[in-house]
């Protein structure tokens, strides 16, 4: 190994809502020779910092450009909508799009969710973010749907949430460039899919078959007559034995 060579690392970009400590804590365990660098971007960062290089995969949210970039969908979050500890939606645990109908919903400028709008009564402007939605669903001005993760991620005492039950959802994806599936990322995926040290990842493994295809081992010669005192082998180790014949 040269001084000019880069010592190997692995970075991981993901968007707000994505906690990736569990699978971050395996890579060390198994890989504790080569660092997990963390890279927070926006949901909309997120295809430019895989595109550029900057990250090497990226916990994202789909859809994702499937011309460019390959996905492993992971899970599909539930959806809720945020609303103060004092509003009447929190009589129920569940609710429907139709239950906030008469209700301002923000539609921040950063929204994950696969629709162009929400129902409701629009809001007087769009929020540039999710947090300042929050802000003004804590000063009691409208409600917001999000996905569960970013409803905690944005936790406030003063503020809680419901289900929505029949409401577009949200789906954390592991993405990285399809012309750069390099063997950490494969080594990433194993863990994201919860292979074990010693399962398949697609790198070079010992033959399993040879293994299984070994002769067996041959007895030693005369080991089997001795294990067979009544064999039928010719010669004088071959006779039977019992009792003595009687003399003519």
């Amino acid at each position: 190994m040269t001084g000019s060579e880069e010592t190997p690392s692995f970075r991981l970009a993901y968007v707000p809502g994505v906690t990736p400590a569990k699978w971050v804590r395996i890579w060390n365990e198994r890989l504790p020779d080569i660092p997990l660098t963390l890279l927070q971007v926006t949901a909309a960062e997120a295809p430019d910092a895989l595109r550029d290089g900057a990250a090497d995969a990226g916990l994202v949210r789909l859809p994702v450009d499937r011309t460019f970039f390959s996905a492993i969908p992971l899970y599909t979050e539930a959806t809720v909508v945020v609303v103060p500890k004092d509003h009447l939606i929190t009589a129920a645990e569940e609710v429907t799009l139709d239950d906030l109908a008469d209700e301002v919903l923000f539609h921040p400028l950063d929204d994950v969710l696969d629709w162009d709008s929400p129902r409701g009564e629009p809001a007087f402007e769009r929020p540039a973010t999710t947090a300042d939605a929050i802000e003004l669903v804590a000063a009691g001005v409208g409600l917001l749907v999000v996905p569960q993760s970013l409803a905690r991620l944005h936790h406030r005492r003063d503020l809680t949430y419901r289900t929505v039950v029949d409401a577009p959802q949200s789906s954390i994806a592991l993405s990285w460039p399809q012309e750069a599936t390099t063997d950490l990322v494969e080594d990433f995926i194993g863990i994201v899919r919860g292979r074990t040290v010693n399962s398949t990842r697609g790198r070079a493994q010992p033959p399993v078959e040879e293994k299984r295809k070994r002769p067996e081992k041959k007895p030693a010669a005369g080991k089997s007559a001795a294990r067979n005192p009544r064999g039928r082998s010719g010669g004088s180790h071959g006779t039977k034995q019992g009792r003595p014949r009687k003399r003519s």
